[in-house]
């Protein structure tokens, strides 16, 4: 009998509780890197298991590592910071926190990227785990890390020296809701997430009337000029067959009408599926925006500031078919390879910087009723979905296909072939 087989009524029956802690997640999120009520609640959660817990590991990380005999060491990992934006779906349990940022300014905060849901996933199938020993032989480590929305928490745990508290595990496993129908997997062998890169550039003139332009070095134009010209690094400098993104989000300058400023900034994003487009897209950004300033006679150059970056995430080939195995007995027709998406993760990190096989996949979280309806029209890029303040997660068949898919991929590597 399959690891998942003989755990299944054990989901079901701690499913209210499961949705309790849900709600509260929900209903108290916390920015990146600023986790602490929400790494404390889960700790107290897992210590109830009688586990070895460890808290603190990256900031607010928290560890929860599960000995049970001779076998395989597995890791699970979820994530479990929220996004600075207001929650607007009616949910009777939407979030209605604001939080001072790490700049001191204060925001709303919601779960609206499902980190709620990946950490209480994750608490669901260490608490079946640690219920039902007897079903399994080998060692769990499970990782809430903090802050995947600013690419920061997986590094920072690594760089509090993770792996000394933890046996180096076999294999990583994580996974993401999205916008597919409830009660879906979506898997993919290979290269699954893009990379990403966000900076800042910073261009420099020389303020002036608006009235004398003459007398002044005016950076709107120099960065208006980049931002058309930064556009032909995908549409001129890429192979059309490589996929590649170059998005400028953010535009900033100046404070009346009538003054050319001194400066202007913009933020840009890239996504690439190659580390040498990745390198020779980097290396345009700053080549154009240099050539710009040289061209308005800018005071002095451009200055390219990193805001956050991510790693390819590439899913080991060999443990996902083992996975995709589990997946199609566990959820039949429901499972299904899809294709790469544009988002990115940080969740590659620990398999990169231990080398170790990593797998990443999605979990469905849309109502049926609704992505029917949608897909019967023709319009399913209308349906709300992570980073949408419209989202709303399908509660209790998303949380035990989440459940279900961890555990099954786990049972890929203890049950006995």
């Amino acid at each position: 009998m399959r690891l998942i087989e003989k755990v299944e009524s054990i989901i079901i029956g701690e499913l209210p509780v499961l949705k309790e802690v849900y709600i509260h997640i929900h209903q108290n999120p916390e920015l990146s890197m600023q986790e602490y009520e929400t790494s404390s609640y889960i700790a107290n959660q897992l210590k109830e298991l009688d586990i070895d817990v460890t808290e603190g590991i990256g900031g607010t990380g928290v560890v929860a590592i599960i000995r049970n005999g001779e076998g395989p060491t597995v890791m699970l990992r979820a994530d479990m910071d929220a996004l600075p934006m207001k929650e607007s779906n009616g949910l009777s349990y939407a979030s209605a926190k604001t939080m001072i940022d790490r700049k001191g300014n204060e925001t709303p905060v919601s779960h609206m990227c499902g980190h709620d849901m990946h950490a209480t996933m994750l608490l669901g199938a260490v608490t079946v785990l640690a219920k039902k020993k007897d079903a399994w032989s080998g060692t769990i480590v499970a990782i809430f890390q903090p802050g995947e929305e600013t690419a920061e928490g997986s590094q920072a745990m690594i760089d509090d020296n993770l792996l000394a508290h933890i046996p180096k595990p076999e294999v990583i496993l994580g996974q993401h809701l999205m916008s597919f129908k409830s009660g879906t997997v979506g898997y993919r062998p290979g290269q699954i997430l893009t990379a990403g890169d966000s900076l800042k550039v910073t261009f420099f003139g020389a303020g002036g009337h608006g009235g004398m332009p003459n007398n002044a070095i005016d950076p709107i134009v120099m960065a208006a000029s980049a931002v058309v010209r930064l556009q032909t690094i995908v549409a001129r400098e890429v192979a059309p067959q490589t996929q590649a993104v170059l998005t400028i989000g953010e535009f900033h300058a100046g404070k009346a009408e009538n003054i050319i400023p001194d400066e202007a900034y913009i933020k840009l994003n890239i996504r690439t599926i190659d580390e040498s487009v990745r390198a020779h897209m980097l290396e345009a950004i700053k080549r154009i925006c240099n050539a710009e300033a040289q061209a308005s006679k800018a005071p002095k150059m451009p200055i390219f500031e990193e805001i956050n970056n991510y790693p390819l995430t590439v899913n080991d080939v060999v443990a996902t078919e083992k996975i995709e195995k589990e997946f199609a007995l566990t959820f039949g027709d429901d499972a299904f390879e899809m294709s790469p998406l544009g988002a990115s993760e940080d969740f590659s990190r620990y398999g990169r910087a231990w080398h170790i096989p990593y797998v990443y996949w999605f979990v469905g979280s849309t109502a049926p009723e609704l992505y029917n309806k949608a897909e019967a029209n023709d319009d399913i890029g209308s349906l709300p979905g992570p980073h949408s303040p419209f989202w709303v997660v399908d509660l209790e068949t998303t949380l035990v296909t989440g459940m279900k898919a961890m555990l099954s991929a786990v049972g890929a590597w203890f049950d006995k072939k």
